[in-house]
């Protein structure tokens, strides 16, 4: 498996894939839309045998820290359970961490997403999702959560 950030010709591709990893097209109707309106911070593709199998998506969050928000990761389903997300979220979170974003967010399974280091958002993080449990927090900089911030999805996100 080779991780490597996507490119123009992937568009399609990345479409396709994630469209089948969530069985419908929401999601890569609001990765087209981050992506053009400039809001990706870091995307990723995995590849297998020269086939686009898993992507991840990081997005800027609005918020007075630099923040990314983790949203989608997918996998084709017939790769799913190799450990392709995993590692494209690693990827995806060390990319971050190396243009200086001071933490991360995600909706998401605290299950899977705690292997990351996620866990549940602080109460000092307000967001429209700040009421669940899948909203979960990643500081990459001490401090980054200590004082009171609101973070917001960028509006493709609905």
């Amino acid at each position: 498996m080779n991780i490597r950030p996507a490119a123009p010709a992937d568009v399609a591709a990345i479409r396709a894939l994630v469209s089948a990893a969530f069985g419908r097209d929401g999601e890569a109707d609001i990765v087209e839309a981050v992506r053009a309106a400039g809001d990706a911070l870091v995307e990723l593709v995995a590849g297998d045998s020269g086939e686009i199998v898993g992507h991840v998506l990081f997005n800027r969050m609005t918020c007075a820290e630099a923040l990314a928000g983790l949203a989608p990761l997918s996998v084709a389903p017939t790769h799913q359970s190799k450990g392709i997300g995993a590692a494209l979220a690693r990827a995806g979170l060390d990319a971050c961490r190396g243009l200086g974003i001071q933490g991360c967010v995600v909706l998401g399974d605290p299950a899977y997403y705690g292997r990351f280091g996620f866990a549940r958002a602080p109460a000092t993080l307000s967001s429209p999702y700040a009421h669940l449990d899948a909203f979960q927090a990643l500081p990459f900089e001490s401090g980054v959560f200590d004082r009171p911030l609101a973070a917001a999805y960028p509006s493709d996100f609905g």
